[in-house]
């Protein structure tokens, strides 16, 4: 209740920006989200009703199990993903035209990617710039959250924000979601930065968008396999990769403990 009453910027446009400007409006706060880029949003039933048919009740009912959708998913190689998410997306921008028209009449920016695939490939490539939407668009769209977007921020002023454009917001308070690290910055805040630089990033495709630069790997990047670093592992994502992985994960790491040969991709041999 700390800020009930009070005026709060929140700097992100993305879910963590989404989830606290939603938290602050419930607790009485009069926010305003600073959108520094635009965002790819999705309902959340249109992207379960569209984006994973395969794991919904009537799936289940044609014999596609959970552990069947989950092999489907992570045995369709990723460059073949591209291609269909982006007539995915060409569905739900039909589907939701209304509602994304509403979005950007509020002063909100979408976009759909770098190539229109939407939302799951800024997940593979960069793990930010999405929100898939709970109730914080209506908000927005209502005008219950406040909007900044378009105009770059130049610095924090004692009263607030003050933008590249001259305007100004007055803020009690500012929050920073700024979206995530890779992984490989946790590595070297808890073990080393020269641990860090020999495993090499983590999570990405090598793509060559802004966020995921190449080369490409075709597979997430340290994710769930052998790194440079011995006895270092990376289990990451949502609910669905990590039911799927974590098994694998388990599989390599006794086969290491009983000898079993484990290379790590990409690396040289002794014999090469």
């Amino acid at each position: 209740d700390k800020f009930r009453g009070r005026k709060v910027a929140v700097i992100g446009a993305a879910s963590s920006g989404h989830d606290v400007c939603v938290d602050l409006w419930e607790s009485g706060a009069e926010v305003t989200m600073i959108q520094r880029s635009p965002t790819t949003v999705v309902k959340s039933d249109t992207l379960m009703e569209v984006g994973f048919e395969i794991f919904s009740e009537d799936a289940l009912a044609r014999g596609i199990t959970t552990e069947k959708a989950d092999m489907i998913v992570a045995s369709t190689p990723f460059a073949l993903v591209p291609k269909g998410q982006q007539a995915l997306y060409e569905v739900i921008k039909a589907r939701d035209a209304a509602f994304y028209d509403r979005l950007r009449a509020a002063g909100f920016a979408i976009d759909f990617g770098d190539d229109e695939t939407g939302l799951l490939m800024k997940a593979y490539r960069t793990g930010s710039g999405y929100y898939i939407d709970v109730g914080a668009s209506d908000l927005i769209i209502d005008g219950k959250i406040g909007i900044r977007s378009g105009v770059a921020i130049k610095s924090l002023t004692p009263s607030g924000i003050l933008f590249e454009d001259g305007s100004e917001l007055v803020a009690d308070a500012i929050i920073a979601c700024t979206g995530y690290q890779s992984m490989n910055e946790n590595v070297a805040a808890i073990v080393s930065r020269e641990v860090a630089d020999k495993v090499g990033p983590c999570w990405g495709l090598g793509s060559g968008v802004k966020g995921d630069p190449g080369p490409w790997q075709g597979e997430l990047r340290n994710m769930w396999k052998p790194t440079a670093q011995e006895a270092l592992w990376f289990h990451g994502g949502n609910l669905a990769l990590s039911r799927f992985y974590s098994k694998y994960v388990a599989l390599q790491i006794k086969a290491r403990m009983e000898g079993i040969e484990t290379p790590v991709y990409g690396a040289v041999s002794n014999a090469g």
